[in-house]
């Protein structure tokens, strides 16, 4: 177990034999030899090898064991195998971690993911997805407002949203389920932590769509074009559109599009596409904005301040609740935390906030 957790904590820093040898002061045939078993390291060879690959020494004696299955990456052509197997291994870190903590309680603290019964089965056209996306929000019950916390609600649905450290701008998201050693499946939505709030939320509204409308499309459509406009339509509903800028408009003003950008927590492009798929502007009308737009130069940065990046919260307020029970302890609480036993105990009475108040 330890072998493979060696060879796996160096495909995920991205390290070669020879580069994590030369972190630990080994050659890269006993790094060779952990990664087969051949050779045992010693507990400070263990924990050379677990910064140089950043992550702590428990993650080698962790049992808990998880599979990715049908893993489907939202990527570009510059994010290859290598990175994809990379991003893999780094999930699955975070997702064993989740799968302990579940297992820590004696009934499933969160609800098991099921598509609501009542969506259409079939999906003949993409204007046809704005009802289905309809049907989703009146199924959780979500109306038809903005959606504060995205990622605070999926996770109340029964998704895993894992927030992975991933540098290279290639990846924007990835759908699985998880399958842990005892048979349990788990979905799970992972988006990037370096984009901005509005990017995290479209990837995530879009991977949504990728789990709804498997199988209800028809033949002709392009399923990532379907899960698009579903992402669009998710967070900025029709009705909202139209009671927002009205029915039909000649032009739409920048302002527009920036208060409503951090109302919906949808970027101004979106919006500009928003504005098209819902009618309330003709195709000219949008070709003509979005020219004037990217010479702003917003394509790639947007007027304004970044939206504030999405941050799970339910795997840490599951956590504390663990330990309140006595399912855990403070160190394995900790441990799932990934902090030093005195941060933790400074976070539990909440000393930290305490400082961060007074500044």
């Amino acid at each position: 177990m330890i072998a493979d957790r060696i060879r796996q904590a160096r495909l995920a820093a991205g390290l070669t034999l020879g580069a994590l040898g030369e972190k630990v002061c080994v050659s890269h045939t006993a790094i060779q030899k952990y990664e087969k078993g051949l050779l045992t390291p010693s507990s400070s060879q263990l924990l050379k090898l677990a910064r140089a690959c950043n992550i702590r020494t428990e993650y080698f004696f962790r049992t808990h064991t998880v599979e990715l299955l049908q893993p489907e990456f939202r990527k570009t052509s510059t994010f290859g195998k290598t990175a994809q197997e990379a991003l893999k291994i780094k999930v699955i870190e975070l997702v064993e971690k989740r799968v302990e903590l579940l297992g820590a309680f004696p009934e499933v603290p969160i609800l098991a993911f099921a598509p609501p019964a009542t969506l259409a089965d079939h999906i003949a056209t993409l204007d046809e997805i704005e009802t289905f996306s309809d049907q989703v929000r009146s199924a959780w019950q979500l109306g038809m407002n903005p959606i504060a916390d995205l990622t605070d609600t999926l996770e109340g649905l029964g998704l895993l949203v894992i927030v992975v450290e991933e540098e290279n701008p290639g990846f924007s998201g990835l759908t699985a389920k998880a399958r842990t050693d005892d048979g349990r499946e788990y979905p799970i939505v992972v988006v990037s932590k370096r984009w901005p709030g509005d990017r995290q939320r479209f990837t995530l509204a879009h991977e949504l769509g990728h789990l709804l409308l498997e199988g209800r499309l028809a033949g002709g459509i392009n399923e990532e074009k379907a899960c698009d406009r579903f992402a669009g339509a998710f967070l900025a509903p029709r009705i909202a559109v139209h009671q927002l800028l009205g029915q039909q408009r000649h032009a739409l003003e920048w302002q527009e599009l920036y208060v409503l950008k951090h109302e919906f927590g949808l970027s101004m492009a979106r919006w500009l596409q928003r504005a098209r798929q819902c009618d309330v502007i003709t195709d000219t009308t949008h070709l003509s904005m979005f020219k004037r737009f990217s010479a702003k130069g917003w394509r790639k940065n947007e007027p304004g301040g970044p939206l504030p990046k999405e941050h799970p919260q339910l795997f840490d307020q599951l956590v504390y609740r663990a330990l309140a029970e006595q399912y855990i302890s403070e160190s394995k609480a900790a441990e799932l935390l990934g902090i030093p036993m005195m941060r933790f105990h400074k976070e539990r009475q909440l000393e930290l906030s305490d400082v961060v108040a007074h500044q």
